[in-house]
Order: C-alpha cells, then structure tokens, then sequence
C-alpha cells in the first residue's frame, strides 16, 4: 500500500527504484531523504532510502504523518497583540463579543494575496452584515500594510506579525515544501472560539466563500 501511495503523491524521479542486478552499482549516495508538505491543512509526506555501498540490497521506507496544528476547530487559539496599518496596537481580545475572521497571507502586493484582500474588500459589507470583522496577518511591516491598504482601499485592519512569531503560535503550515508562508483562514465566533479553519494556497478568492458561508450559519 505505501508503494501505491507513493506513486500517486511523488514525482517518478523520486520513487525508489528496484536493481536486480547482481552488480554493485557505479554510484549511489549512501542515504537519500525528501520531505513534502502538501497545500492540504497538515499532510507531510517523507520518503527515504538506505543503502550500503557495494550491496544490492535497499531498504526503503516511506512515512505519512498528520502534523495537527496548534489552532483546532473547537479551540480557542493564542492571545496577540500586534501594530495594525497604522501603527496602532491591536489585540485579539478587542473583538471578542463579535465573530471575527483572521487570515494569514504570505506577503503584501503578491497576486494571490492581492486578490484574496481584493475580495474581502469586495464582500465586506457582507462580512458586516454578518456582525464579523476581518482581520489580515503577514510578516510585512507596518509601512508596507498602510500602503498596500491605501493602494487597494481596504477597509479593514491588517496586522504585522514581523518574525512570524503568531503564526508559529498558531500553527499556521508552511506551503510549497516549506519555502513560502502558508494562507490559511481562521472564524471565531464571539466567544473567541475557532469554528472554521480553512487553506488554500492557490485558490484566495474561496477563503472568502468559505468564511462567508460559515458566518452566515452561526
């Protein structure tokens, strides 16, 4: 059952090979390993293969682990206080009372996060018919968020989490094999308690259907 695993979620330059041969081969590194995280919330997938040089023998083994994160559905996640656009102190404990939909991003002025903040904008009045502030988090400074709110006119706060330090709190995972922050959607309810966790790195627009419909049923 690994090996069919396998094929469907690596590359076939990266499964391992099979030598029946009686000879040694000429070159084979002593230990090979690679580990991918997929754009699906917690899936890490890690393969590695052992051999001995000289020796026709390989032993392979192939690992598939759930990474939960530290924000679970049902939780109420970690405390912050962080500057907003203007320079402002925000703290999670200012919404609570109201429902309230906080979205990490991977940076400001990216096409993805341009048009996922774009499209909040678009249905904020929706989200404020629901009762719900929007809140959006990335490692951008304080400067970079007040001109990118100003360039696109966004009428909510965004909040710099220089150093990642919040998004490490909350668990949010990393995307494309780790080398670019994770988007992923959290709505709290108000009492502060996560009812939707939701990731997407490639389709930002859904992170806003997905929340609205949420808010809509509370």
């Amino acid at each position: 059952m690994a090996s069919t695993l396998a094929k469907h979620l690596l590359p076939s330059s990266l499964l391992p090979t099979c030598n029946n041969s009686t000879q040694p081969p000429k070159h084979h590194p002593s230990a090979a390993a690679a580990s991918f995280r997929s754009h699906f919330h917690g899936l890490k997938l890690s393969i590695s293969t052992t051999s001995s040089s000289g020796l026709t023998s390989s032993k392979t083994s192939l690992l598939l682990t759930v990474v939960a994160g530290k924000v679970n559905k049902g939780s109420v996640p970690p405390s912050f206080t962080l500057k907003d656009q203007d320079g402002k102190s925000v703290s999670l404990s200012k919404f609570k009372g109201k429902p309230v939909v906080v979205y990490f991003y991977p940076a400001d002025e990216t096409p993805g996060c341009t048009k996922q903040a774009c499209a909040f904008r678009d249905s904020y009045e929706k989200f404020k018919k629901a009762g719900a502030q929007v809140v959006g988090i990335s490692g951008d400074d304080a400067a970079s968020h007040k001109a990118f709110a100003k360039k696109y006119r966004l009428p909510f706060t965004l909040l710099s989490d220089e150093g990642n330090k919040v998004r490490k709190d909350w668990g949010v995972p990393s995307d494309l094999f780790g080398t670019l922050p994770g988007r992923q959607t959290y709505v709290l309810d108000k009492n502060g308690v996560v009812q939707l966790i939701y990731n997407n790195q490639f389709q930002p627009e859904k992170h806003i259907d997905e929340t609205l419909k949420l808010l809509q049923s509370l």
